[in-house]
């Protein structure tokens, strides 16, 4: 005898920009595709008037609904785009590696991206290649800035306090000044205090 197959549990996921923006159509067209596809809506999350740059600990829906997908509460995260997850390539990787990990699917409305099928795995696939073009070029970037910096006589890092200030700093600590006076007083930071504390 054969069972009945289990309903998808869908977590929708909503977000704009802006206070005057509003979340609405996002939510009723993925509610339709739900009861089109047969997904059991275990809740609707909306982030409203925060970007997509921010990441998860300053969404607190979307740190909802990941939390409820690694808690086995949610088998698939419905959202109306891809700029809805976030800004960048890197962040929609890692967010479907955390979806991955807990063997969740995703839908992307617009992009009509559905991991359930073939086509949608593939597309995953290809997102990871171009998510490490992605941070190829970021590191080339850097590292060319770097060089040209250098070339240019630029310090890069943290600039070297002079001797003075730290001959300053020993002095007022030899004096028993506490670390936060000595370095005010030595025009410094603390840490350049306790760095020279550390190293005797």
């Amino acid at each position: 005898m054969t069972t009945a197959k289990a309903r998808k549990r869908v977590a929708i996921y909503v977000r704009v920009s802006t206070t005057d923006q509003t979340t609405e159509n996002q939510r009723r067209e993925l509610l339709e595709v739900a009861e089109r596809a047969g997904w059991d809506v275990v809740g609707v999350f909306a982030d409203e008037g925060i970007s997509g740059a921010k990441g998860r600990d300053k969404r607190p829906a979307f740190d909802a609904v990941l939390k409820l997908v690694t808690q086995r509460k949610a088998d698939m995260v419905a959202a109306w785009s891809v700029d809805r997850l976030g800004r960048s390539l890197q962040h929609l990787v890692e967010t479907l590696g955390d979806l991955r990990g807990a063997g969740a699917d995703l839908y992307l409305h617009k992009q009509a991206l559905d991991t359930t099928t073939p086509a949608g795995r593939a597309m995953f696939g290809m997102l990871g290649v171009f998510a490490e073009f992605e941070r190829e070029i970021i590191r080339e970037r850097v590292g060319a800035g770097m060089a040209t910096a250098r070339a240019n006589g630029k310090t890069i890092g943290r600039p070297r306090a002079s001797e003075a200030t730290i001959a300053k700093v020993r002095e007022l600590r030899a004096q028993g000044v506490g670390i936060r006076k000595a370095a005010r007083e030595a025009g410094c930071g603390v840490s350049l205090v306790q760095r020279l504390e550390a190293t005797g």
